[in-house]
């Protein structure tokens, strides 16, 4: 290991811009989680909303067991750059993204260690997921378009996109090694990762089990780059 993690600790890595909104859902569904031992790093970026006042308010209402870091960039950087600023900060053996405008299933990280510590030739690992319009929670629809085992790896190398980003647990190690996203392919930062990952000699895989739920809103980042509701519905 090249970074003197903490054994069995996940730092739940969760970029923030403009998501007062949601962000306590979000933060809700961490405090459910059945797996306790965690951290979570939450690096606000520069949001010109009141986000930054609702976190800490929710860690002021909830007391979480958990220690939770927030981290206020003073300028925008944007998604890579917010992200690997709390890949860096992180302790732990693992690292778990998170979406600030989505939600987690309760069991999500304790499958997801569970998995990774009983193949440890699994170095990333995503799940399947289920998305829903804001304030339509419960009636949430099921993914339709991630891969499996060889198959992830045989469509990345056609130039193919088949993990949900935001559902990711990787080795902390990966990123001690090869780095986070990059700006090189912009509003395709998701998939760059997952392709270096590939190219480094990981192996990825996903979960079947909807481990997390996808939030469809007006603001979300995605929306300025690709329609993912069109991609799903394929």
């Amino acid at each position: 290991m090249l970074y003197e993690r903490t054994l069995g600790l996940i730092s739940v890595v969760i970029t923030c811009h403009n998501i007062s909104s949601f962000v306590k859902e979000c933060l809700d569904g961490l405090l459910k989680q059945t797996y306790r031992n965690i951290e979570v790093i939450l690096v606000n970026d520069a949001s010109s909303d009141d986000t930054s006042s609702v976190i800490k308010e929710w860690i002021a209402e909830n007391d979480p067991s958990f220690h939770v870091e927030v981290i206020e960039l003073p300028r925008n950087v944007g998604f890579a750059g917010a992200s690997t600023i709390g890949y860096f900060l992180s302790k732990g053996e693992y690292i778990a993204v998170h979406d600030g405008d989505d939600i987690s299933h309760p069991e999500r990280l304790e499958k997801q260690v569970s998995y990774l510590q009983n193949h440890p030739e699994i170095d990333v690992l995503g799940s399947s997921y289920a998305y829903f319009h804001d304030g339509n929670f419960q009636e949430f629809k099921k993914e339709n378009w991630l891969r499996y085992g060889k198959n992830i790896r045989e469509l990345y190398a056609k130039g193919g996109h088949c993990v949900c980003h935001g559902t990711l647990l990787f080795r902390g190690e990966v990123f001690d090694k090869i780095g986070g996203p990059t700006r090189r392919i912009k509003g395709a930062e998701d998939y760059e990762f997952i392709a270096k990952c590939l190219n480094a000699k990981f192996n990825v895989e996903n979960l079947p089990d909807v481990l997390y739920y996808y939030r469809f809103h007006s603001k979300q980042r995605s929306q300025q780059f690709y329609r993912k509701e069109a991609v799903k519905d394929e």
